[in-house]
Order: C-alpha cells, then sequence, then structure tokens
C-alpha cells in the first residue's frame, strides 16, 4: 500500500517505500532546461488558444449550431482539458528543476490524464459515425444526428469514462513502488508507472481491457464507418461531388490517424528508445491537441468564415 506523501522516503525491511516520484522530464540530472521551457510554453498556449478560438467561433456563430460543429467544440473543450493535466507540471519543472511529483499529484494527474484521453478517443470515433451518416445517408442525417443527442452521447461518455479511470488509477495505487522512484517519462501515465513497481499484480490485466474497450473497439467503430464512407463517394460519378464529400471528412480522418497513430505507437509497439517514446509522447500528448484547430479551420470552409466574420466584428469595434 502507499504511504503518506510528506516527500520522504520510509525504510522497510530490505525495500524503501518511497512517498513521491521523480519524472524524467527530458533529463537525469534534474536540471532547469529554459530552451524546452519556451517551447513547450508555445506548444501549450498556442493549442489552448486555438481550441478556445474554435469553441469561440462554434459559440458565436449561428451558421455554425450544427452536430458536426457541435462535436468540434466539444473536442476542443477536451483538448484543452487533456494538455492542462500534463504541460502545466512539465512547463514547472522545465522551469524550475524540481522534478518531485507526491503521490496525490501524480494518481491526480493520472485520473485526469485517462479521462481525457478515453473522453477523446470515445468523441472522435462518434464524429466518425457523423461524417458517416452525413455522407452515406444525408437525407436522413438530421434524424439520425442532431444536437439534443449529441449531447445525450457526450454525457454518456465523460459518464463512462470516469469509472475507467478510477479504476485503473486504483489498481496502480495500491502497488509497492520499492525499486525506483524515477518515470521514465515526463508525467505520470499508468503504463510507466506500473513498469517500476515491485509487484505488477492484475494491473496489466486492467490496463489491456481499458485499452480493449477504448481503444479497440472505437478503432472498429472509425474503421467500419470509413469504410463505409470510401464506399458510399467511390458510388459519386462525378469527380467535384467525389471531391465535396471526401472534403467534409478529410479534417478529422486526419486528426484521427494523428491521434491513434501516435498512441499506438505511444502503448502498443515494443520498448523503444527513451528519446523516441519521448518524442511520439510530446506529438501525442501536446501537438495533437495542438494541432487539431490548425487542421479543421485549414480544411473547414465555415470555420474559416466564421473566424473571419469574428476578426473582422472585433477589429471593427476597436
Amino acid at each position: 500500500m502507499l504511504s503518506g506523501s510528506s516527500g520522504q522516503n520510509t525504510p522497510m525491511g530490505n525495500n524503501t517505500i518511497f512517498t513521491y516520484f521523480h519524472i524524467l522530464a527530458f533529463s537525469r540530472e534534474g536540471e532547469k532546461q529554459p530552451t524546452l521551457f519556451i517551447a513547450f510554453f508555445f506548444v501549450y498556449m498556442f493549442g489552448v488558444l486555438g481550441n478556445l478560438s474554435i469553441i469561440t467561433v462554434t459559440c458565436s456563430d449561428a451558421h455554425l449550431h450544427t452536430p458536426m460543429h457541435f462535436l468540434l467544440a466539444n473536442l476542443s473543450f477536451i483538448d484543452i482539458c487533456y494538455t492542462t493535466t500534463t504541460l502545466p507540471k512539465l512547463l514547472h519543472i522545465l522551469l524550475t528543476g524540481n522534478n518531485i511529483i507526491s503521490f496525490p499529484e501524480c494518481f491526480t494527474q493520472m485520473f485526469f490524464f485517462s479521462l481525457t484521453a478515453k473522453s477523446e478517443i470515445l468523441v472522435l470515433s462518434f464524429m466518425a459515425y457523423d461524417r458517416y451518416a452525413a455522407i452515406c445517408d444525408p437525407l436522413k442525417y438530421h434524424l439520425i444526428i442532431n444536437i439534443k443527442k449529441c449531447a445525450l452521447i457526450l454525457i454518456g461518455i465523460w459518464t463512462s469514462a470516469v469509472p475507467n479511470a478510477l479504476l485503473a488509477c486504483s489498481v496502480i495505487s495500491q502497488l509497492h513502488f520499492c525499486g525506483s522512484n524515477t518515470i521514465n517519462q515526463f508525467f505520470c501515465d499508468g503504463k510507466y508507472v506500473a513498469k517500476i513497481s515491485c509487484e505488477v499484480g492484475d494491473i496489466y490485466v486492467c490496463l489491456y481491457f481499458g485499452a480493449v474497450i477504448y481503444g479497440v473497439l472505437p478503432f472498429l467503430l472509425c474503421v467500419a464507418s470509413y469504410t463505409k464512407i470510401i464506399y458510399c463517394i467511390l458510388q459519386i460519378k462525378s469527380s467535384s461531388g467525389r471531391k465535396k464529400a471526401f472534403s467534409t471528412c478529410s479534417s478529422h480522418l486526419t486528426a484521427l490517424l494523428l491521434f491513434y497513430g501516435t498512441a499506438s505507437w505511444m502503448y502498443l509497439a515494443p520498448e523503444n528508445s527513451q528519446q523516441l517514446d519521448h518524442i511520439i509522447t510530446v506529438i501525442f500528448t501536446a501537438m495533437t491537441p495542438m494541432l487539431n484547430p490548425l487542421i479543421y479551420s485549414l480544411r473547414n470552409k465555415e470555420i474559416k468564415r466564421a473566424i473571419k466574420t469574428l476578426l473582422l466584428g472585433y477589429h471593427g469595434k476597436s
């Protein structure tokens, strides 16, 4: 069992029961890293401001009060929460060189990261189904998908993700950490925390169960949706029609491939070098949420128009 979090280690027999972790944030020495701090600060701020702009234009422009843009605004909200669970602590470590994190702080971070990551996966999967309904059954789209149904599904997504995140964190918190208290990652991730435990127990069964429910099944839903979408697009006779149909889902497909590609590499790939693991994790936890607003705004004419209108309106008032 975990003992207190006073920041001291407690001897017990031949082992030492740790009461805190060291986060290996791109350095084994724990020195200040101002260059990395500046880089991650701009990544974090760019991501937060970009996602806030998506939320703002979606709420302020009546033309964007559609299920697709409602889901996009919720994805932006999740991305803000997603990066906020990890990057502020990393910025503190890079700025001060203090890489100690207490058990309560670590497991709180682990819970919210797991919660937001699983919510993002489910929202991306539902967005794939939304694109399937819009392209393959456009006449019935507003009967199949509407904002009220989207709101109920999003409530279900958040509600279902909470117990899974709690279960994973509670199981990991029961482990003994007596060999090393250095997490070979820049935040408290369940996989890397479990690696330094001296008794694994059933933790990997729990983690793989969560991976199947919140990883494999949503991925299969995305594959099924896009298989049907591609089939429907190929049935369109005009090239302009095919191009228009593909443009409605290209942004989401790009975001989906980026998220699943890095997540699969991070959690399913064989052991890699520490440097490569950190690069993939940075893309997964920081770059993907930062790039999502850029991906959607560049490929979505309605989003670009709404941003332009909002900026012109603000400039006119000033």
